[in-house]
Protein backbone atom coordinates (compact mmCIF):
# COMPACT_ATOMS: atom_id res chain seq x y z
CA UNK A 1 0.00 0.00 0.00
CA UNK A 2 2.97 2.28 -0.30
CA UNK A 3 4.66 4.22 2.46
CA UNK A 4 2.67 4.23 5.64
CA UNK A 5 2.80 7.37 7.77
CA UNK A 6 2.65 5.18 10.82
CA UNK A 7 6.17 3.94 10.14
CA UNK A 8 7.51 7.43 10.82
CA UNK A 9 5.67 7.49 14.15
CA UNK A 10 7.43 4.36 15.37
CA UNK A 11 4.66 1.86 14.71
CA UNK A 12 5.50 -1.83 14.90
CA UNK A 13 6.83 -3.21 11.62
CA UNK A 14 5.32 -6.19 9.86
CA UNK A 15 5.96 -9.30 11.91
CA UNK A 16 7.01 -12.74 10.82
CA UNK A 17 3.76 -14.05 12.28
CA UNK A 18 1.77 -12.03 9.74
CA UNK A 19 0.01 -9.68 12.14
CA UNK A 20 0.31 -6.77 9.71
CA UNK A 21 -0.63 -8.12 6.31
CA UNK A 22 -0.39 -7.13 2.68
CA UNK A 23 -3.85 -6.22 1.43
CA UNK A 24 -3.62 -7.88 -1.95
CA UNK A 25 -2.43 -11.19 -0.49
CA UNK A 26 -4.60 -11.22 2.61
CA UNK A 27 -7.90 -12.25 1.12
CA UNK A 28 -7.12 -14.92 -1.43
CA UNK A 29 -10.48 -14.22 -3.14
CA UNK A 30 -9.24 -13.19 -6.61
CA UNK A 31 -10.35 -9.85 -7.99
CA UNK A 32 -11.78 -7.44 -5.44
CA UNK A 33 -15.36 -6.21 -5.74
CA UNK A 34 -14.31 -2.72 -4.72
CA UNK A 35 -10.88 -1.13 -4.96
CA UNK A 36 -9.75 2.34 -3.92
CA UNK A 37 -6.40 3.67 -5.12
CA UNK A 38 -4.91 6.91 -3.82
CA UNK A 39 -8.27 8.36 -2.80
CA UNK A 40 -8.09 11.80 -1.16
CA UNK A 41 -10.80 14.16 0.06
CA UNK A 42 -10.34 17.83 0.90
CA UNK A 43 -12.86 20.18 2.45
CA UNK A 44 -11.36 23.52 1.53
CA UNK A 45 -7.95 23.67 3.17
CA UNK A 46 -8.72 20.69 5.41
CA UNK A 47 -7.50 17.30 4.22
CA UNK A 48 -9.89 14.63 5.53
CA UNK A 49 -8.40 11.71 3.56
CA UNK A 50 -4.99 11.36 1.93
CA UNK A 51 -3.98 8.61 -0.52
CA UNK A 52 -6.31 5.93 0.83
CA UNK A 53 -5.95 2.42 -0.60
CA UNK A 54 -8.58 -0.21 0.15
CA UNK A 55 -9.77 -3.49 -1.33
CA UNK A 56 -12.99 -5.33 -0.50
CA UNK A 57 -13.54 -8.93 -1.60
CA UNK A 58 -16.66 -11.08 -1.78
CA UNK A 59 -17.40 -13.11 1.33
CA UNK A 60 -15.20 -11.18 3.74
CA UNK A 61 -15.66 -8.68 6.56
CA UNK A 62 -13.31 -5.69 6.65
CA UNK A 63 -13.26 -3.50 9.76
CA UNK A 64 -12.34 0.18 9.57
CA UNK A 65 -10.96 1.37 12.88
CA UNK A 66 -9.41 4.61 14.02
CA UNK A 67 -9.77 7.43 16.49
CA UNK A 68 -12.39 10.16 16.13
CA UNK A 69 -11.42 12.35 13.18
CA UNK A 70 -9.42 9.59 11.49
CA UNK A 71 -11.56 9.82 8.34
CA UNK A 72 -13.68 6.67 8.70
CA UNK A 73 -17.05 8.36 8.21
CA UNK A 74 -15.73 10.44 5.31
CA UNK A 75 -14.50 7.29 3.58
CA UNK A 76 -17.86 5.55 4.07
CA UNK A 77 -19.70 8.60 2.71
CA UNK A 78 -17.49 8.55 -0.39
CA UNK A 79 -18.37 4.90 -0.97
CA UNK A 80 -22.04 5.67 -0.31
CA UNK A 81 -22.04 8.46 -2.91
CA UNK A 82 -22.61 11.25 -0.38
CA UNK A 83 -19.18 12.85 -0.98
CA UNK A 84 -17.06 12.70 -4.11
CA UNK A 85 -13.29 12.23 -3.75
CA UNK A 86 -11.01 15.13 -4.58
CA UNK A 87 -8.57 12.77 -6.28
CA UNK A 88 -7.90 9.07 -6.66
CA UNK A 89 -9.53 6.10 -8.37
CA UNK A 90 -12.54 4.00 -7.36
CA UNK A 91 -13.05 0.68 -9.14
CA UNK A 92 -16.07 -1.61 -8.88
CA UNK A 93 -15.62 -5.12 -10.26
CA UNK A 94 -12.57 -4.00 -12.22
CA UNK A 95 -14.17 -0.94 -13.83
CA UNK A 96 -13.53 2.66 -12.76
CA UNK A 97 -16.75 4.22 -11.46
CA UNK A 98 -17.98 7.62 -10.37
CA UNK A 99 -20.14 7.37 -7.26
CA UNK A 100 -21.67 10.82 -7.66
CA UNK A 101 -24.87 10.13 -5.72
CA UNK A 102 -26.29 7.65 -3.16
CA UNK A 103 -28.58 6.33 -5.91
CA UNK A 104 -25.60 5.56 -8.14
CA UNK A 105 -23.89 3.68 -5.29
CA UNK A 106 -27.04 1.59 -4.80
CA UNK A 107 -27.18 0.87 -8.53
CA UNK A 108 -23.68 -0.58 -8.39
CA UNK A 109 -24.63 -2.64 -5.34
CA UNK A 110 -23.18 -0.67 -2.42
CA UNK A 111 -25.66 -0.44 0.47
CA UNK A 112 -25.06 1.56 3.64
CA UNK A 113 -26.57 1.30 7.12
CA UNK A 114 -25.72 4.50 8.97
CA UNK A 115 -25.52 4.73 12.74
CA UNK A 116 -28.90 6.43 13.12
CA UNK A 117 -30.54 3.54 11.15
CA UNK A 118 -33.10 5.91 9.52
CA UNK A 119 -36.13 3.87 10.60
CA UNK A 120 -39.68 5.19 11.02
CA UNK A 121 -40.71 4.13 14.51
CA UNK A 122 -44.44 4.55 13.87
CA UNK A 123 -44.38 2.08 10.95
CA UNK A 124 -44.19 -1.71 11.19
CA UNK A 125 -41.28 -3.88 10.04
CA UNK A 126 -42.71 -4.51 6.54
CA UNK A 127 -43.30 -0.81 5.88
CA UNK A 128 -39.76 0.04 7.01
CA UNK A 129 -38.20 -2.67 4.88
CA UNK A 130 -39.93 -1.50 1.71
CA UNK A 131 -40.01 2.24 2.41
CA UNK A 132 -39.21 3.92 -0.89
CA UNK A 133 -39.12 0.55 -2.71
CA UNK A 134 -42.72 -0.59 -2.35
CA UNK A 135 -44.05 -3.37 -4.54
CA UNK A 136 -46.75 -2.05 -6.91
CA UNK A 137 -46.46 1.48 -5.57
CA UNK A 138 -49.83 2.61 -7.01
CA UNK A 139 -51.65 -0.20 -5.22
CA UNK A 140 -49.48 -1.68 -2.48
CA UNK A 141 -49.15 -5.46 -2.59
CA UNK A 142 -49.17 -5.94 1.18
CA UNK A 143 -49.25 -9.73 0.98
CA UNK A 144 -46.23 -9.99 -1.34
CA UNK A 145 -44.26 -7.52 0.77
CA UNK A 146 -45.07 -9.39 3.98
CA UNK A 147 -44.05 -12.73 2.45
CA UNK A 148 -40.79 -11.23 1.14
CA UNK A 149 -40.09 -9.67 4.53
CA UNK A 150 -40.64 -12.95 6.39
CA UNK A 151 -38.52 -14.86 3.86
CA UNK A 152 -35.59 -12.45 4.17
CA UNK A 153 -35.72 -12.31 7.97
CA UNK A 154 -35.88 -16.11 8.19
CA UNK A 155 -32.88 -16.41 5.86
CA UNK A 156 -31.01 -14.16 8.28
CA UNK A 157 -32.32 -16.10 11.30
CA UNK A 158 -33.53 -12.77 12.68
CA UNK A 159 -35.32 -12.71 16.01
CA UNK A 160 -38.26 -10.48 15.11
CA UNK A 161 -41.55 -11.39 16.88
CA UNK A 162 -43.76 -10.16 14.03
CA UNK A 163 -43.24 -8.25 10.80
CA UNK A 164 -46.36 -6.27 11.70
CA UNK A 165 -44.80 -5.10 14.96
CA UNK A 166 -44.15 -1.33 15.08
CA UNK A 167 -40.42 -0.57 15.07
CA UNK A 168 -40.92 1.54 18.22
CA UNK A 169 -41.57 -1.65 20.20
CA UNK A 170 -38.39 -3.43 19.04
CA UNK A 171 -35.10 -3.66 20.92
CA UNK A 172 -31.93 -1.97 19.72
CA UNK A 173 -30.61 -5.21 18.26
CA UNK A 174 -33.87 -5.92 16.47
CA UNK A 175 -33.91 -2.43 14.99
CA UNK A 176 -30.37 -2.92 13.71
CA UNK A 177 -31.54 -6.21 12.17
CA UNK A 178 -34.40 -4.44 10.37
CA UNK A 179 -32.04 -1.77 9.04
CA UNK A 180 -29.57 -4.39 7.78
CA UNK A 181 -32.35 -6.50 6.25
CA UNK A 182 -33.65 -3.42 4.42
CA UNK A 183 -30.20 -2.90 2.88
CA UNK A 184 -30.32 -6.48 1.51
CA UNK A 185 -33.62 -6.07 -0.34
CA UNK A 186 -31.88 -4.56 -3.38
CA UNK A 187 -29.41 -7.49 -3.58
CA UNK A 188 -26.24 -5.47 -2.93
CA UNK A 189 -22.73 -6.83 -3.31
CA UNK A 190 -21.26 -4.76 -0.46
CA UNK A 191 -22.92 -3.73 2.80
CA UNK A 192 -21.38 -0.98 4.94
CA UNK A 193 -22.31 -0.81 8.63
CA UNK A 194 -21.51 2.29 10.69
CA UNK A 195 -21.10 1.41 14.39
CA UNK A 196 -23.59 -1.51 14.21
CA UNK A 197 -23.15 -2.50 17.89
CA UNK A 198 -23.02 0.97 19.44
CA UNK A 199 -25.22 1.33 22.55
CA UNK A 200 -26.30 -2.33 22.41
CA UNK A 201 -26.31 -4.77 25.31
CA UNK A 202 -24.33 -8.02 25.35
CA UNK A 203 -27.12 -10.22 23.98
CA UNK A 204 -28.10 -7.70 21.31
CA UNK A 205 -24.46 -7.25 20.27
CA UNK A 206 -24.08 -11.01 19.85
CA UNK A 207 -27.24 -11.06 17.72
CA UNK A 208 -25.89 -8.35 15.40
CA UNK A 209 -22.46 -10.03 15.12
CA UNK A 210 -24.17 -13.31 14.19
CA UNK A 211 -26.12 -11.41 11.54
CA UNK A 212 -22.90 -9.98 10.09
CA UNK A 213 -21.47 -13.49 9.80
CA UNK A 214 -24.61 -14.65 7.99
CA UNK A 215 -24.28 -11.76 5.53
CA UNK A 216 -20.68 -12.82 4.87
CA UNK A 217 -21.89 -16.40 4.33
CA UNK A 218 -24.18 -15.09 1.57
CA UNK A 219 -21.05 -14.07 -0.35
CA UNK A 220 -21.31 -10.34 0.25
CA UNK A 221 -18.48 -8.02 1.12
CA UNK A 222 -19.02 -6.30 4.47
CA UNK A 223 -17.41 -3.12 5.79
CA UNK A 224 -17.93 -2.30 9.45
CA UNK A 225 -16.86 0.78 11.38
CA UNK A 226 -16.44 0.15 15.09
CA UNK A 227 -14.56 1.38 18.13
CA UNK A 228 -15.05 -1.94 19.92
CA UNK A 229 -11.95 -4.06 19.29
CA UNK A 230 -13.57 -7.23 20.67
CA UNK A 231 -16.50 -6.93 18.25
CA UNK A 232 -14.05 -6.28 15.42
CA UNK A 233 -12.00 -9.36 16.25
CA UNK A 234 -15.12 -11.49 16.52
CA UNK A 235 -16.19 -11.03 12.89
CA UNK A 236 -13.50 -9.25 10.84
CA UNK A 237 -11.20 -11.01 8.40
CA UNK A 238 -9.03 -7.90 8.07
CA UNK A 239 -8.69 -4.78 10.19
CA UNK A 240 -7.82 -1.58 8.32
CA UNK A 241 -6.51 1.21 10.54
CA UNK A 242 -6.87 4.89 9.64
CA UNK A 243 -5.09 7.71 11.45
CA UNK A 244 -5.36 11.38 10.55
CA UNK A 245 -6.91 10.48 7.21
CA UNK A 246 -4.19 8.06 6.14
CA UNK A 247 -3.69 4.29 5.98
CA UNK A 248 -1.71 3.15 8.98
CA UNK A 249 -1.78 -0.59 8.43
CA UNK A 250 -3.82 -3.72 7.77
CA UNK A 251 -3.99 -6.34 10.52
CA UNK A 252 -5.46 -9.76 11.10
CA UNK A 253 -7.86 -10.35 14.01
CA UNK A 254 -4.95 -12.03 15.85
CA UNK A 255 -3.22 -8.68 16.26
CA UNK A 256 -2.82 -7.64 19.89
CA UNK A 257 -4.49 -4.65 21.49
CA UNK A 258 -1.03 -3.13 21.87
CA UNK A 259 -0.38 -3.26 18.12
CA UNK A 260 -3.82 -1.92 17.19
CA UNK A 261 -3.68 0.91 19.71
CA UNK A 262 -0.20 1.84 18.48
CA UNK A 263 -1.45 1.98 14.90
CA UNK A 264 -4.54 4.00 15.87
CA UNK A 265 -2.76 6.52 18.09
CA UNK A 266 0.65 6.63 16.39
CA UNK A 267 2.45 5.99 19.70
CA UNK A 268 4.08 2.71 20.67
CA UNK A 269 4.08 3.67 24.35
CA UNK A 270 0.60 3.89 25.79
CA UNK A 271 -1.50 2.50 28.64
CA UNK A 272 -1.96 -0.84 26.87
CA UNK A 273 1.75 -1.30 26.16
CA UNK A 274 2.67 -0.32 29.74
CA UNK A 275 0.21 -2.87 31.11
CA UNK A 276 1.72 -5.58 28.89
CA UNK A 277 5.20 -4.65 30.12
CA UNK A 278 4.10 -4.81 33.76
CA UNK A 279 2.54 -8.22 33.24
CA UNK A 280 5.61 -9.60 31.47
CA UNK A 281 8.20 -8.07 33.81
CA UNK A 282 9.85 -10.51 36.26
CA UNK A 283 8.96 -9.96 39.89
CA UNK A 284 10.18 -11.43 43.20
CA UNK A 285 8.57 -14.67 44.27
CA UNK A 286 5.64 -14.24 46.57
CA UNK A 287 4.86 -10.71 45.42
CA UNK A 288 1.77 -10.06 43.39
CA UNK A 289 1.99 -7.54 40.56
CA UNK A 290 -1.11 -5.49 39.97
CA UNK A 291 -2.20 -5.59 36.31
Amino acid sequence: MGDRPGDEAGLPPSTSGGVMVNEGKASGHGRPILKLSGVSKNFGAVSALTDIDLEIYAGEVVALVGDNGAGKSTLVKILAGVHQPTSGRVEFEGQEVNLDSPGKALEYGIATVFQDLALCENLDVVANLFLGHELSAWQLDEVAMEVRAWTLLQELAARIPSVREPVASLSGGQRQTVAIARSLLLDPKIVMLDEPTAALGVAQTAEVLNLIERIRARGLGVIIISHNMEDVRAVADRIVVLRLGRNTGIFTPEASNQELVAAITGATENAVSRRVERKSAPHPAGREVSP
